[in-house]
This record gives C-alpha cells, sequence and structure tokens, in this order.
C-alpha cells in the first residue's frame, strides 16, 4: 500500500514539475532559439553554397590533356580542356544513351564534364567524358587558356606569333618556349591597351557628340513645330544649329580618323594556336582579352589571378549573351535605384505617418486607411509593375512626353518604362513599410514630451518638425531598411516598368542632364534571371547565376548596414530625450 502510494506521490510530482516548466515559458525559449539556430545554419548554409559555387568559377584550374575512347564510333581521340563538374550515373542510363558498357564496373560509372572551350571549331565547349575512358592523363607546361571576346574560351598551344602576317617568333604545339611567350605576352599587352584606348573613346567622346547631334536634332525639330516665330529669326536659329552641327561632323571626322588608325594598329598583329586535334587556326590579339599558362602556376599565383579575374567581374560589362565578362552595369544600376527609390519613399511614407498619427482624427475612417496601407503591403509585386505601367509609363509619361518633349515624338522620353519610373514604382510598393514603421515610432514618444514643447511656447508645427521627427527618425530608417531590403531584391515589376537584358551605357553620365531618368537600366536581380534562365549556355551561366546570386546578397548586406549605422547613430544622439 505504501508502495503504490509512493509511486502516485511520485507521479503527482512529476506531472506537477512538468506542469510548471511548461507554465514558466522555458519550452517556447528552447523552441524558438531551436527555430531561429536552425534559420541561421540555412542561411549560413545557403550563402556558403553560393560564395563556393560562384567564386570557383573565377579559380584558374589546371588544364587537363588525356586520350579518351568513344564507345560510339570506336576511335581515340585526344582532349584538352578543365574539369567543371563530376556525377555517378547509373550503368542502366548510359546504356540507354547507346554505351556498351561491361558489368564489371558495378552499377554506376562516374563522369566528367570537361569545359573543351573551342566553340567556334567544335561547336559546343561542354562535354561529359566517363573517367573509366580517359587514358594517359597528363598536365602539360605549354597548354594555355585564352579568354576572348566571342566564342568562348580557347584551348590549346601557341604555334607562332605574327606582325602583318609575317612571323616574329615561333616554338613547336607541343612543347613551351618562354622567349616566344614573352613575345607574345607583350604583343597582347599592347592589344589590350589599344583596346582600351578604342573603347574609352566610343564610350565617352563618341558618345557625347552623339549626345550633341542629338540635341542639334531636337532643337531644329522645335523651331520647325514653333508658329509664333517670324521667318528670319526661324533662318538665323537655323543657321546656327548649321554651324554648330558642321563643327561637331568636324570633330566626329577627326575622331574617326583616330579610331581607324587605333583599329589597324590594334590588327597588326596575329597568332597561330593549335588545338588537342591538331586544328590551326589563327587568331586577332584583338580579340583575346587575357591569356594564361594555368599549369605553370603555383598557388601565390594563382590567387593573384584569382582576385583580378573577380575585379574584372566587379568593373567590366557583361558579353556573350552575359555569360561572359562582368556585372558592374547591373551593379551601377541595382544601387543608383534603390538609391533614387529611397529619396522617393521616405517623404512620401513619413508625410503619410504623421497625418494619420498626429493630425488625423482618430475613427473610423483613420482606421480604415490603416487597414489599406497594411494591406497594400500583402499586394503582390507583379500588381505594382502593371499600375507603374499603366500610370506611370502610359499615363503620367506620355502626358510629360506631350508637354515637354514633343520634338521628340513619336519616339518617347518618359513614355517608356525608365530608371524614374522603376524607381518610383518601388516606392509605391515600399511605401506601406515606411509609414507602419514611422507610426510605431511616433507612437513610442512620450506625450510629455510634446506638451512640454507646447507649454514652453512651441508650435505644434516647430513641435514637430524639432522634436518629434527628429526622434523618431531611428523608426523611419528603420522603415527605410526594410524598404531597401524588399525593393533591392525585387525582379518582376522591374520588367514591366525599366530593366532591360543589356545596357551597358550608365543612366549617369557627363551630358546634361547628368542623371538621364528616362533612361533603361540593368539589376542584377533581372541579371540573375537572365542569366540563369534565358541563357542559351546552361554550364557556362550556372556559375554566374550563383556568383551574382551572392553579389546580390552583398549590396543588399552592405545598403542595409549603412542604413542601420546611420538609424544607430540617429538613436544614440536622441536617446536623452527620450528618457
Amino acid at each position: 500500500m505504501n508502495t503504490v502510494e509512493e509511486k502516485n506521490s511520485l507521479y503527482k510530482s512529476r506531472k506537477q514539475s512538468v506542469g510548471a516548466w511548461f507554465g514558466s515559458g522555458e519550452p517556447w525559449i528552447w523552441v524558438t532559439g531551436s527555430a531561429v539556430a536552425a534559420s541561421v545554419i540555412a542561411v549560413v548554409g545557403l550563402l556558403l553554397i553560393l560564395l563556393v559555387r560562384g567564386l570557383s568559377h573565377f579559380w584558374p584550374a589546371d588544364i587537363i590533356e588525356f586520350e579518351y575512347l568513344d564507345e560510339r564510333s570506336g576511335q581515340q581521340t585526344t582532349v584538352v580542356g578543365e574539369i567543371t563538374d563530376s556525377e555517378q550515373v547509373s550503368l542502366e542510363q548510359l546504356r540507354s544513351a547507346g554505351l556498351q558498357l561491361p558489368e564489371e564496373g558495378g552499377e554506376f560509372r562516374q563522369r566528367d564534364l570537361i569545359k573543351t572551350g573551342n566553340r567556334d571549331v567544335t561547336g559546343s565547349d561542354f562535354r561529359w567524358y566517363l573517367s573509366e575512358n580517359m587514358r594517359n592523363i597528363r598536365f602539360p607546361k605549354g597548354l594555355m587558356v585564352l579568354e576572348r571576346y566571342e566564342w568562348g574560351n580557347f584551348y590549346g598551344y601557341l604555334l607562332n606569333v605574327k606582325e602583318q602576317g609575317r612571323e616574329i617568333a615561333a616554338q613547336q604545339p607541343a612543347e613551351f618556349d618562354p622567349e616566344t611567350w614573352q613575345v607574345f605576352e607583350a604583343r597582347l599587352k599592347r592589344a589590350i591597351e589599344l583596346n582600351d584606348t578604342i573603347k574609352a573613346i566610343e564610350k565617352h567622346e563618341t558618345r557625347a557628340l552623339n549626345y550633341r547631334l542629338e540635341r542639334l536634332r531636337l532643337a531644329e525639330r522645335e523651331l520647325e513645330l514653333e508658329i509664333g516665330l517670324d521667318a528670319l529669326a526661324k533662318n538665323l536659329a537655323m543657321a546656327e544649329i548649321a554651324q554648330e552641327r558642321a563643327e561637331i561632323d568636324a570633330e566626329y571626322e577627326v575622331l574617326q580618323t583616330r579610331l581607324t588608325d587605333l583599329h589597324q594598329q590594334v590588327d597588326r598583329d596575329s597568332f597561330t594556336a593549335v588545338t588537342a586535334d591538331g586544328r590551326q587556326l589563327s587568331l586577332p590579339f584583338a580579340k583575346i582579352v587575357d591569356a594564361l599558362l594555368p599549369n605553370q602556376l603555383n598557388a601565390v599565383e594563382k590567387t593573384w589571378v584569382w582576385f583580378t579575374k573577380i575585379g574584372r567581374f566587379l568593373s567590366e560589362d557583361p558579353r556573350e549573351a552575359n555569360t561572359e565578362g562582368g556585372v558592374f552595369p547591373a551593379i551601377f544600376g541595382t544601387v543608383l535605384m534603390v538609391i533614387l527609390m529611397s529619396i522617393m519613399v521616405t517623404p512620401f511614407g513619413v508625410v503619410a505617418a504623421v497625418y494619420l498619427r498626429e493630425y488625423a482624427r482618430q475613427g473610423f475612417v483613420t482606421r480604415t486607411i490603416r487597414i489599406a496601407v497594411n494591406n497594400l503591403a500583402g499586394v503582390p509585386s507583379i500588381v505594382y509593375g502593371v499600375f507603374g505601367l499603366g500610370f506611370f509609363v502610359y499615363g503620367v509619361g506620355e502626358q510629360i512626353d506631350q508637354l515637354f518633349f514633343q520634338a521628340a515624338l513619336p519616339a518617347p522620353t518618359f513614355g517608356t518604362p525608365g530608371l524614374l519610373w522603376a524607381s518610383l514604382t518601388l516606392a509605391i510598393l515600399t511605401v506601406p513599410v515606411v509609414i507602419v514603421a514611422t507610426e510605431e515610432g511616433l507612437s513610442r514618444i512620450p506625450r510629455a514630451v510634446r506638451e512640454g514643447s507646447l507649454a514652453l511656447g512651441a508650435t505644434k508645427a516647430e513641435t514637430l518638425w524639432r522634436v518629434i521627427l527628429p526622434m523618431a527618425s531611428p523608426a523611419m530608417m528603420t522603415g527605410v531598411i526594410l524598404a531597401v531590403a524588399r525593393a533591392a531584391g525585387e525582379v518582376a515589376p522591374l520588367m514591366l516598368v525599366g530593366v532591360v537584358k543589356l545596357a551597358p551605357a550608365l543612366p549617369l553620365d557627363g551630358n546634361f542632364p547628368y542623371l538621364h531618368l528616362d533612361q533603361k537600366f540593368m539589376h542584377l536581380g533581372f541579371h540573375i534571371y537572365d542569366v540563369g534562365f534565358q541563357s542559351p549556355n546552361v554550364e557556362a551561366a550556372r556559375p554566374l547565376v550563383y556568383a551574382t546570386a551572392f553579389l546580390l546578397v552583398v549590396v543588399i548586406a552592405v545598403l542595409n548596414f549603412a542604413a542601420v549605422s546611420i538609424r544607430n547613430h540617429l538613436r544614440e544622439k536622441y536617446k536623452a530625450l527620450e528618457h
């Protein structure tokens, strides 16, 4: 009997202790902590995947050469390239593809994805090879990798260097001659410098002349449309335009002569390269971006090349359907759009929040407005894109063209998607976040602060401007931070109101009015979508998707950290007033 009573009392005490433990809320602390830890692990894991798969693309891997026996044709060929991926494939799948393989090797076979390059020769630059059929694997010192403006990478051996068709240096295809390579590097360096000069002239000086000519064309068109101007004044204005056009044409001729001379200089040198199967190609230095001998580089040299390639990825324009080159226009467009959006959304959101909290009568209408604002935050972003296209582009933009840019019609100026409308659309998309955050900040300011300011003789407007808004500025910055985090990653609405696949000309330049709000731009988010889903070369685009995605996360983090630092500074500045 005593034993049963002891067991019952022990059971009741344990039940009470468990109930008290749950009642204390400690289990929910553990559950919350576990959820946060799982979220952090997931985010860190995602970032590591993006980091490793994206940045490893720029590492100068060793170039492999081997003999491969093709199961279908029975022929043995020499293959040169770099291993980019490996996977295990079932024997049944390989046999269904036409390969006759024995059972002894097991149910699975390993195959390697080799980037063979030379797309202009073979038609494709990625191929799968069975590891068991790769023979005589070697890493020749003389194998070179050429990054080209077109047709992707070239893998092969240097044969000779020519100047105006005359051979000035040569070597055996399978051997490496340091002197020949020095001549090759010197001529390549010269060609790169000349190409950079040509690009600078075409990108800045030629564009400036074209911009001036377009301004003259519009001025001439305005004179044609002017009705009240007498014939003498119109003729004088036309004569001035013709004179200025003649001056621009003369400058353009000088520039064209200079460009022609530079093109002749850069086209002077060429070289002959040999592929793995013995085919010889004559290639101009003008088409080469960079040249490497990866099998001769040590770890320090490869690290330097790796950083150099990352720097070029961040600073150059895209090439080859966005699968080569850099993403600088997309970085610039993303940051500029976010800055313009923040400048637009902050006053709208703050004014709306101030009215709702400080001036509006707290009743049914105000509650309805707050509910509408909260519901706007849940509207799909593509709906905002359709609204921006219909209202801003086709509505406001066309009216602006009719009033201020008649000379340019029927070609639209603001009646087409552009930077201004993209920024405004995202400002409308994120304004509910700023309103809610600012209202929360205003509601936390003690009533005594307002009454004290009024008691000292300040008006309500002065109290609001000098006391309330400064104290609520950290909350405003919180709203801006949330707005930036959402807007920087949006893609769907931007596809309708201003983002394009390729726009190497930046919307900010040296031509008046310097910031061209009507111009289309590139965006990192849309760049990821385009490279990942619209690229004709999937294997070449995959690592760039990872690299660009990681870069977008970094850009958003930098923008957020900048806003957070400003908010923390404001919070410390006005902390004394809150107490």
